[in-house]
């Protein structure tokens, strides 16, 4: 009677990766990770709307300043970023990934970059600076609409 073991062994080594998460390494992945490191780096900068430097920024502004120089092209207003990227569910957030926020009764007025660890960066308001907030919050936590991935 012949034994299944050495076939099964080779089964095993050769599926090994088939449960990795795919969207870990890609290049899309790799620029959303450095544009979450970029927009970090803008904590403090002025609030401005229609902002997109580090003269000042809006939160659409911050994300498609933040990507871009990432190199990854991405459209400039809330509505157009979060129609042009995927959903993402809040248990599979990855730095970089978009949270998108209703504060004036519209379903994507307001918009974040996650940076892990249930933090965020964005441009709040004006006369306010960049700053990184916690999705822990109970004020972000009722007005999370939406999580998406380039």
């Amino acid at each position: 009677m012949r034994s299944w073991t050495p076939v099964l062994l080779v089964a095993a080594t050769l599926t090994a990766g088939c449960a990795s998460d795919p969207v870990t390494d890609t290049p899309s992945r790799r620029s959303a990770v450095q544009a979450s490191d970029i927009a970090a780096s803008m904590v403090g900068k002025p609030y401005r709307y229609g902002g997109r430097s580090p003269q000042g920024f809006d939160c659409s502004g911050l994300v498609y300043f933040s990507y871009q120089r990432a190199g990854l092209e991405v459209p400039r207003s809330t509505q157009s970023q979060r129609a042009s990227s995927r959903k993402v569910s809040l248990s599979r957030l990855g730095r970089g990934d978009l949270l998108f926020f209703d504060q004036e009764g519209k379903r994507s007025s307001h918009v974040g970059i996650y940076l892990g660890r249930d933090r965020f960066v964005h441009a709040p308001s004006s006369g306010k600076r960049v700053r990184i907030d916690s999705l822990n919050d109970p004020f972000w936590q009722k007005h999370l609409v939406d999580a998406r991935r380039f």
